[in-house]
């Protein structure tokens, strides 16, 4: 059987800690920023970890 293809969309979304754990990205940081304030600004720059329901999903499409 082939090695299963990881999703390429995927890969460009999520990194995978160390330890196991997936980063993701935050949303509204793109465009239309002159009306954010710095500090929403700031918040939005952290990088969450994906939740426990999602992760092993995620893993999954990474390959």
């Amino acid at each position: 059987m082939p090695k299963m293809k990881s999703r390429s969309a995927v890969q460009k979304r999520f990194k995978k800690t160390s330890n196991g754990k997936v980063k993701r990205k935050k949303a509204k940081r793109a465009h239309i920023l002159t009306k954010k304030s710095p500090k929403k600004k700031r918040q939005l720059r952290r990088a969450p970890l994906v939740d426990d329901t999602d992760r092993d999903r995620v893993k999954r499409m990474l390959g």
